[in-house]
């Protein structure tokens, strides 16, 4: 059997993992668009980097550090380029009827998401990476902080999430009555 090329190999290991692109792109880029030319960005930088991959080490590991630097890189660059939004005309949007319970779930997890964007780029980071169910020690080796660097801002993360989620639940006691 023929040794796999380095192509093919990238290629492999790209599609075992490529949830991890997906994930990260959907953390830093709202728009579908924004989304799919982010992960085509990561996939560049990370080809462009596999000849300094150490198979001693993850390869997910390394694909996560490679992929946040890069969508950090490019969230940087966005958030200095003004921006302009279009609204949607209602016409042209298909609002989709779901089950109470299960449309009540997706507004919590939009809600969520949108505290989670208020984060700096290393706090969403170390969110991608707890939430995806890495270790303290893959987190601290994908990011280049200590283990328990990680530990204590993950405390923190928490503490404010909840804060944020505490206050949004102030502001619309209506729609938490509604809901219990």
């Amino acid at each position: 059997m023929p040794t796999p090329t380095r192509q093919d190999r990238f290629l492999i290991l790209l599609d075992e993992h490529k949830k991890i692109l997906f994930k990260i792109a959907s953390s830093y880029c709202r728009n579908g668009a924004d989304r799919e030319d982010l992960v085509q960005e990561m996939v560049l930088q990370i080809w462009r980097s596999f000849d300094r991959y150490d198979d001693r080490h993850r390869f997910s590991t390394w694909m996560y550090r490679v992929a946040l630097n890069v969508a950090i890189s490019v969230y940087r660059g966005e958030s200095r380029r003004p921006r302009t939004i279009v609204p949607a005309d209602d016409s042209i949007l298909e609002i989709a009827t779901e089950a109470p319970a299960s449309a009540a779930l997706a507004d919590d997890l939009r809600l969520l998401g949108r505290f989670i964007e208020q984060l700096d780029e290393l706090d969403r980071a170390l969110v991608i990476l707890y939430l995806d169910g890495n270790s303290y020690e893959t987190i601290a080796e994908v990011l280049g902080i200590s283990e328990t660097n990680v530990g204590t801002k993950i405390s923190r993360i928490k503490q404010k999430l909840r804060l944020d989620w505490a206050g949004h639940l102030k502001q619309e006691p209506a729609t938490w009555n509604s809901m219990t």
